[in-house]
Formats: structure tokens, C-alpha cells, sequence
């Protein structure tokens, strides 16, 4: 078997209290995960989440002349704290093209800055937090392309060949403008959510809407000629239903070229959909990856379960359809918006906002974490570098009932640079606590130290302390010290490490 490090990070995401063990011997299959250690899986990039770097009206109602927006709108050691404390750790930005930004050069055929300043910021925050770049989407093209000449509803003004080369050539400009103004585009999609605005007035922000020949015929011209220009941005299809809602080009051979990937909006859903739906999500995928890039709720709630169910929509994606990456919508949002509290990880105070009956902690020009939405990524955030590689867990059935457990999950991985293991545990039942038993049959040496780490509605990365997990037959008291019973100690025919039926019963542990 392969081997790996001695040390290895446990990230617990729990809702109420659960005991975990670990253990070599075979106990009841009933609890027992086992940690596939060389049966890897995808490589997951990293998370992604989406800024609001211009002024949307409450409840999403309208494009207001404001410049309500961050980093603009935060004092300087806010930025910095925002960059540092929140935003390291993602890999991609999401960057509304038409919403967000939605400045216009005196054509109208490009979308560049709206306010001075507001470049500078996105490129601030993409250096001082570590990003690798931007995920480039248009809520609405330039008005110029547009057939109403404005960016709330309305559609493409033309469809022909000429125009379509012409806004094709636009939207290189666009991606041009970016980079030189210090954000690195890595992926791009035509249009976010394309059967939205589909009915006239139907938008009360920026949208473009498209019908599906529309949307493959757009795509058939403007799509090759993005890749020619930049070969390596992951070109993805169609932040909204993916090869199910764009069947016409998930069978073309020709566009299948352009495409990188399958983007979904499965927007708040319980994370069950992720095991009922699988085969939904996969099938007809032509071997390109499939991932959700956008998550909130969108009645503008959080609470203590959605925290952990939005957990376990993130490992659910990786396990389930083998995602490579998961994007949150919005790291911050305006305090007096009424969405905000089911969109943003956390809240900030605009400038004209003076309603201290609300969030009275927060000062003008600062902001703070809504916890229940923020701790369900912060352990990810922490403990998952970009590029790590999934392992496989085998889990036990529902009792009585031989289905995949909806309630609990594992997810395990392998660190990029020192090949650490980590185990991300989730139990989402509100009612009973689970014990979870955990077998990992490939341990490299006689001793291995986890580090456990909790994250609640209310608790960020609270410390469990070190656990200590022997590979043969020794054991570990309740406090974590481990003394050795027995040194007879069976190696594998490799000349080291235990088999997979080295029995001992090394640790277990109450989360409270």
C-alpha cells in the first residue's frame, strides 16, 4: 500500500454532539467508515465566492446610481482584515460582468469600471488575499448588444454571424481590460442563469435572456474564438442547469471542444439532492467536470442546520458527482439589505446606512461574519489547500434500509505538498447524535497525531486538541495519552506499516 505522513488534520463540522473513534479492528459495519487511502479520486481546485463591487437595491430590486459596494466602501484596515481574515483560502472570484461591474467605455460595447477607484479594489483584493483569479460571467452584455439598450431584461439585439463575431470580439476586450487592470481571468461563462429574462420585464436587475438554440448559437461563434485568444481559461456551460439545460451542445462533438465544464444553480437545495439526483448530474456529461457555482438561500434566512447543511452540500458535490470546485455567492453583503443574511458569509455597514437598531456591533465602513453561514466554509478555507486530492471512504448503509446515509458524511483528502490526511465529518441530524467509527487500514508509522478542529453555527475553529491514533496493537486512553500493551507488530510484505486486519481499538472521543 502507499504510504503517507504521520500527521493528519481532523475538520468536524457537526450540529449537535457526536463521538468519533478510530480504529483498526473490524467493529460493526453500522458505524464503520473506512479511508481508502490509495484509491484517489479528483484533485478539488478550491472554492470560489462572488463580490458585490457595485450597488444592488434591497431584495435585489434595481440597479441604484450608488456606489454601494465593497472594498470600496470599507476603511483600510477593514479591506485588509477582509482579505486576510475571510478571503484567503479561496482560489476564484466570481465577477458579475453587467451587475457588479458595469462601467461603459462611450460605445457601450464594453463593460469597464463605474466608479474611480473600483478596479484598484478588485485587484487589492485579489493580490492581498492570495486569488488565484477571476471567474468572469455576464449577468448582462454591454448595452450596445442588448436589444433593449440597457442592462435589466431585454435579450441579444441579433443573432447573425456579423454580429455575433463582433460581440465575440467585445467580450476578448472585456477579458483584455481585466487582465490589465491586475485581475487574472481562469474562467469565463457567456451568461449566468440564460432562461432568466426570458419573458418580457420579467428581470428587476441585470439580466440577459436566451433561449436554448439562442444560447448554442451564441456560443457556437463567440465560444472559439475566446479559447483562441486565451487557450487556458476554463470555459463552462451555463451557470444554471449545465449539459441538462444545454442539451444541443452537450451532443455536439465541434462545441464539446470549447467546454471545460457543466455549471449548476442548485441554490440552497438541501444537500441531498447531491446522492438522489446523481446520475442526473452526470449523465450526458461527455467527461467533462460538473459543479455548482453559485449557493445561497434565497429567502434571506440562515440558521444553525443550513449551516451544516451547506457543509454538506460542498462534500456531497466532491463525493457524489466529483466535483472539482464549489462557489458561495457573496462575501460580503450591505447591512440593510433584506437578502442579505441568506446571501453573505458576512455583513458590512455602508456609509449611508444609519439604522443602528439593526447589527448595532457594526461600525460605518466595517463589517462582521454571520457565523452560521461563514463556519460551514471556514474549515475548508483553513485545512483545504488548493489542488488537494479526494480518497475514497467507504460508508455504512441507513439501517434497516441499505441507503446511502443522508445525515452523515466523510470526506478525506490528501494535502497537495506533504500528502497529509484530512477528514472533514458532518452530521446534520438535528435530533440524535451518531458515532462515527473510522478505520484507515494504511498508517505509516507506530503513532500518528490527528488535530481536530470544530466548527458550529457559533463556533469557529474551536481546538479538540491532539488525538493520538497508534497503527498496531496499542491503545489510547480517554485523555489522549497512548501507552504501548504490545510490541509484536505485523508488517506488510513491503517492510513497513500495519494490514488491514491489525486489530486495535485506538481512541474515541465526545464532541460536545
Amino acid at each position: 500500500p502507499s504510504r503517507h505522513g504521520t500527521l493528519a488534520l481532523v475538520v468536524i463540522l457537526l450540529l449537535r454532539c457526536c463521538c468519533f473513534s478510530f480504529v483498526q479492528s473490524q467493529p460493526s459495519p453500522s458505524s464503520l467508515y473506512t479511508i481508502l487511502v490509495s484509491q484517489p479520486r479528483q484533485t478539488i481546485w478550491g472554492l470560489g465566492f462572488e463580490i458585490q463591487s457595485d450597488s444592488i437595491g434591497s431584495g435585489n430590486n434595481g440597479l441604484p446610481n450608488e456606489t454601494t459596494s465593497v472594498p470600496h466602501d470599507l476603511v483600510d484596515e477593514e479591506k485588509m482584515r477582509l482579505y486576510k481574515d475571510m478571503l484567503t483560502g479561496f482560489r476564484y472570484v466570481r465577477l458579475a460582468m453587467g451587475l457588479y461591474l458595469r462601467g461603459n467605455d462611450p460605445s457601450q460595447k464594453l463593460i469597464i469600471e463605474r466608479y474611480a477607484g473600483q478596479m484598484e479594489g478588485l485587484a487589492n483584493m485579489t493580490k492581498y488575499a492570495g486569488l488565484e483569479g477571476a471567474d468572469v460571467e455576464y449577468w448582462s452584455p454591454a448595452p450596445y448588444w442588448k436589444s433593449n439598450k440597457q442592462y435589466i431584461n431585454g435579450h441579444l439585439a441579433s443573432y447573425n454571424e456579423s454580429f455575433l463575431n463582433d460581440f465575440g470580439d467585445a467580450l476578448i476586450q472585456d477579458i483584455k481590460y481585466l487582465g490589465s487592470h491586475g485581475i487574472p481571468v481562469k474562467m469565463w461563462g457567456l451568461q449566468n442563469e440564460p432562461p432568466v429574462g426570458q419573458q418580457a420585464g420579467s428581470c428587476v436587475y441585470s439580466c440577459c435572456g436566451y433561449t436554448t438554440a439562442q444560447y448554442t448559437q451564441t456560443f457556437s461563434i463567440v465560444a472559439p474564438r475566446i479559447k483562441a485568444s486565451f487557450p487556458s481559461v476554463h470555459v463552462h456551460v451555463d451557470s444554471w442547469g449545465g449539459q441538462q439545460s444545454q442539451p444541443l451542445l452537450a451532443r455536439n462533438a465541434t462545441m464539446l471542444q470549447y467546454i471545460d465544464g457543466w455549471t449548476y444553480h442548485r441554490i440552497g437545495a438541501d444537500s441531498t439532492m447531491q446522492i438522489e439526483q446523481q446520475k442526473e448530474f452526470l449523465d450526458g456529461a461527455a467527461g467533462k467536470v460538473v459543479y455548482n457555482n453559485e449557493y445561497e438561500y434565497l429567502d434571506g434566512k440562515t440558521s444553525p442546520y443550513r449551516c451544516i447543511n451547506t457543509a454538506q452540500s460542498i462534500m456531497n458535490w466532491f463525493v457524489f458527482e466529483q466535483s472539482p470546485t464549489w462557489f458561495w455567492l457573496h462575501a460580503l453583503k450591505p447591512t440593510y439589505n433584506s437578502e442579505s443574511e441568506g446571501y453573505g458569509l458576512g455583513l458590512w455597514r455602508p456609509w449611508d446606512d444609519n439604522n443602528t437598531d439593526h447589527y448595532p456591533q457594526i461600525q460605518k465602513g466595517y463589517w462582521d461574519y454571520i457565523g452560521s453561514n461563514w463556519n460551514a466554509l471556514a474549515g475548508f478555507l483553513r485545512y483545504m489547500p488548493w489542488d488537494v486530492v479526494r480518497v475514497e471512504v467507504t460508508e455504512p448503509t441507513a439501517s434497516g434500509t441499505g441507503a446511502i446515509r443522508t445525515e452523515q458524511r466523510i470526506l478525506a483528502y490528501l494535502r497537495p505538498n506533504d500528502k497529509k490526511l484530512v477528514i472533514v465529518i458532518t452530521n446534520r441530524n438535528e435530533t440524535a447524535n451518531y458515532d462515527f467509527v473510522i478505520k484507515i487500514p494504511q498508517l505509516v508509522s507506530s503513532s500518528t497525531t490527528f488535530s481536530g478542529h470544530l466548527f458550529q453555527s457559533n463556533v469557529t475553529d474551536k481546538a479538540l486538541g491532539d488525538i493520538h491514533l497508534v497503527a498496531n496493537d496499542q491503545e489510547t486512553n480517554n485523555n489522549g495519552h497512548h501507552h504501548d500493551d504490545d510490541d509484536d507488530n505485523d508488517d506488510d510484505d513491503d517492510g513497513g506499516g500495519p494490514k488491514d486486519d491489525d486489530a486495535a481499538d485506538t481512541f474515541k472521543r465526545t464532541i460536545q
